[in-house]
Formats: structure tokens, C-alpha cells, sequence
């Protein structure tokens, strides 16, 4: 997962240099676009994206060629000529959960709203947090009509790994999100579920309670594969 922070007033220019010039090289050299989004609130001109590659050896590989690719390396000069389009990058590299749908590009049809949010695990619970999203949230956000996108950890050695839970869902706009989440927390299935697992943890499964949930709404570009 990558967040670009534009320069100032190049965030379309940035949105039409992926559009026209950088999806198609990462597919060329073996980069699979998921997809691409800007947060509906957006003072920071981001943009969020994920790829998924079969190892973090390929993605290295695929990174290095892309960046060598003359095609590439002419769109950045070009797009460049008045100044650089980022001025940050964040990367984050992402394991899937066991619970978490296959990745793939799919479409509604309709428009839709998606939710990225980050849970920050209480100490030593993110085995917990992630035994009571298997066997009970999953099912229940379907239930509450919330689309899964996917589940992930950190990777490797970062230090997030060993208490964050990142996912996505996907929602018919912000409104319904908010339904969708008054009726599942509502819900006795929830409620015995969220209390059972907090007497065995002997507290909530996430830091301060909701203050460990941030949650980011975003809406796919016109050329994200998910949309």
C-alpha cells in the first residue's frame, strides 16, 4: 500500500500521469494494480494505491525495472517539466490474514464509497483481535451489508506487525456505512461476541478502546480496478 502526498496543486496532474503513462508500465513489468483512491476529504492532495506482487523478491525486481524503463523516465520528465509532482511517499508492504478474501479487481457497477481502517491492538491481543474477526466480524459486517475488500498485517520486520490490523471495506456511500455500522453494533451477535472476547483479554482488544480504530473514506479514481 502507497500514499503519495502531491505538491501543491498537482494532484490531477499526478491522477492523469498514473491514468495515462504509470498503471500500464507496472503492468508491464508484472505489477498487479488492485486499486487506486483519494480520500474524500483530502486537505493533503493523497493518493492511496495498492499493487500485490507473488513475493517481496518480485516486487523488488519489478520496482527496479520499472524505475529503468525508458518509457517511464520520459512520462516523469515530462510530467515533471514545472516541478515535481510528490512531495512524500509512504509505503507499507502487506500480508493478507487467513480470513482475508482473495485480492482481486472487480466492479459494482455503481458507484461506491470505500473505508480503509487501522486498528491499533491492545497489548499482546492482536492474536485475539484477529480470532474474533474470523470467527465473528467478518460474517456479521456481510451480514450488515459491507463489502470485504481485504485484510492485512504489516510485513516483514516492521514493527506494526505485531499489533495492527489493517482492512478495507467497501460501502454504498458514507450513509449507508454509518447504518451499516449503527445496525451492526446493535446487533446481539456483536455485542456478545465484542463482550465475550474483551472478558477473555481482560479488556478491549484495541488501544483505548475505539481511540486504537482510525478510519479513512475514500473514493476510487476513474481508473483504479476496483471501483
Amino acid at each position: 500500500m502507497r500514499t503519495y502526498y502531491a505538491a501543491t496543486n498537482k494532484l490531477e496532474a499526478l491522477l492523469a500521469r498514473f491514468r495515462d503513462h504509470t498503471c500500464k508500465l507496472f503492468e508491464k513489468h508484472g505489477m498487479e494494480n488492485i486499486g487506486y483512491w483519494v480520500p474524500v476529504e483530502n486537505p493533503e492532495n493523497k493518493l492511496v494505491y495498492l499493487l500485490a506482487f507473488p513475493s517481496r523478491a518480485a516486487r523488488d525486481q519489478a520496482w527496479k525495472a520499472f524505475q529503468a524503463d525508458a518509457d517511464w523516465q520520459k512520462a516523469r520528465r515530462e510530467s515533471e517539466a514545472k516541478g515535481p509532482l510528490v512531495r512524500r511517499v509512504e509505503s507499507v508492504f502487506l500480508t493478507a490474514t487467513d480470513y482475508s478474501p482473495p485480492i482481486k479487481s472487480s466492479t459494482s457497477g455503481a458507484p461506491r464509497t470505500f473505508e480503509l481502517r487501522t486498528y491499533t491492538a491492545s497489548s499482546n491481543n492482536l492474536a485475539a483481535l484477529h480470532t474474533r474477526f474470523r470467527d465473528h466480524t467478518i460474517d456479521l459486517f456481510s451480514k450488515h451489508g459491507m463489502t470485504h475488500v481485504g485484510y492485512w498485517t504489516p510485513a516483514g520486520k516492521d514493527p506494526r506487525a505485531q499489533n495492527t490490523l489493517i482492512y478495507m471495506l467497501a460501502h454504498r456511500s458514507t450513509e449507508a456505512a454509518a447504518e451499516s455500522f449503527k445496525t451492526f453494533r446493535a446487533d446481539p451477535d456483536w455485542i456478545q461476541a465484542k463482550e465475550a472476547s474483551e472478558k477473555k483479554a481482560g479488556g478491549p482488544l484495541t488501544e483505548g478502546g475505539m481511540a486504537g480504530v482510525k478510519s479513512v473514506f475514500l473514493t476510487p479514481t476513474d481508473f483504479s480496478p476496483i471501483r
